[in-house]
């Protein structure tokens, strides 16, 4: 994903192509997640920016937008994948391609394609091909942007707000949150701008561990992270995100081997380096370099997986509601017995009181006023039969016979075939 680096990248050339031009022709694909997500349309889109003039290009983090010459402006996200390209020069980061290669256009993946009035004219076109990249319209001021959101939501730039993101300010942040320290700086809503590789980085350099909780940071070391944040973020926007003039000893020179036979893990100071997931993001790691000064992610996960499991006879077993009642009972002095098989004791003693007459304390029955309830039985078949003939003779003494009943069977006799 193009982070903080990345996206100073697109906004210079932004500047460098676009910036005092008149859009003359503005060409949109329908999207219904690049555009519709947020809002927006290619139709909106291409009738806000035609014949507009491009003022200027800013930036927040990951966020980029253009200042048109009246509102809407539009502000864009790349996403997972998304870029800005332009027909007279390439743009690619990390390893550009030569000048003399000859570039397809418009290119694939196109979602917007920018055409300026003029001799010379210039084609810039934003591309996706993953389809997780943003594109809405901003209809305000200019200077307003940054007060509405999505902007709004998000952190301060580490180079863009340099003076607001001061050493105070972060530790306040850290201290205040319980979660590892590399998930809390890829939040953009703490701040803006750095991603999965700038997040390594900043950490390497700061000597923390990723899984290390925020609040666990001592006050050197809180220094020492906002030190690292403003030198690694600086260096990338400076840079441009190109990674021929990063520092040799960075993780960025070195990582991208992941899963290849052939690739070293090794950095050229001979520290070796190792992959750890984190915040749902992999991470790389100098073990030698980053220790664990407190509770980590990782550790404290393990601590309470020991403590789900009990020790007995040698087996694991899975300590449940009910062994943790039964364990606080037995300390208690009170019976460790499961709660089920009380219920069944509950139920037999209820069962033997109503059999037996129950005895006083001098021995003797107290059942000599009343007798003990008992169950009521289901009547048998004996006692059908009684009563069916019960029934029968008092119906022989009102003065009419009864029809005689008929044997029971094993099977119920048709209707059709008793001519009934």
């Amino acid at each position: 994903m193009p982070e903080i680096g990345e996206v100073a990248r697109v906004v210079h050339y932004i500047r460098k192509h676009l910036v005092g031009k008149t859009l003359a022709k503005v060409t949109a694909q329908v999207d219904e997640n690049v555009y519709g997500k947020v809002g927006c349309s290619a139709e909106a889109f291409e009738k806000a920016l035609t014949g507009k003039k491009v003022l200027d290009a800013k930036q927040q983090g990951k966020y980029f937008w253009m200042v048109m010459s009246s509102p809407p402006h539009p502000l864009m996200h790349f996403g997972m994948a998304g870029w800005f390209k332009f027909s007279n020069e390439e743009t690619a980061y990390y390893k550009p391609k030569t000048t003399d290669q000859s570039q397809e256009w418009p290119p694939k993946y196109w979602k917007f394609m920018l055409e300026t009035a003029g001799k010379p004219s210039c084609q810039a076109a934003f591309v996706d091909f993953r389809r997780f990249a943003r594109i809405r319209l901003i209809d305000c001021v200019a200077d307003e942007i940054r007060t509405l959101s999505p902007l709004v939501e998000n952190g301060p730039d580490p180079v863009v707000d340099k003076d607001n993101l001061t050493e105070e300010w972060l530790k306040e942040k850290v201290l205040s949150k319980r979660i590892p320290i590399k998930a809390l700086l890829l939040d953009q809503a703490n701040i803006s701008g750095i991603g999965n590789w700038v997040g390594d980085e900043i950490l390497y350099d700061a000597k923390i561990h990723p899984e290390q909780y925020s609040n666990t940071l001592t006050e050197t070391q809180i220094s020492q992270l906002h030190k690292s944040m403003h030198y690694v973020c600086k260096l990338s926007v400076d840079n441009l995100a190109d990674s021929s003039k990063f520092p040799e000893e960075w993780l960025f020179k070195h990582r991208w081997g992941k899963g290849r036979k052939d690739s070293s893990t090794t950095l050229p100071n001979g520290n070796k380096f190792v992959f750890l997931t984190v915040g749902g993001r992999t991470s790389c790691v100098v073990p030698s370099v980053q220790k664990k000064t407190g509770p980590v992610a990782g550790d404290v996960k393990k601590e309470i997986a020991e403590h789900a499991n009990l020790e007995h006879d040698g087996v694991k077993t899975k300590k449940t509601k009910k062994s943790k009642k039964v364990a606080q009972q037995t300390e208690h002095g009170k019976d460790e017995s499961p709660a089920k098989s009380n219920k069944g004791r509950k139920r037999g003693a209820k069962q033997e009181e109503d059999a037996s007459p129950a005895v006083n304390g001098n021995g003797v029955s107290d059942d000599t006023d009343e007798k003990p309830a008992t169950k009521k039985r289901k009547p048998t078949r004996t006692s059908q039969a009684d009563d069916a003939e019960t029934k029968s003779t008092r119906k022989s003494i009102n003065g009419f016979k009864p029809e005689p009943e008929a044997k029971a069977s094993g099977r119920r006799r048709s209707a059709r075939v008793s001519g009934k």
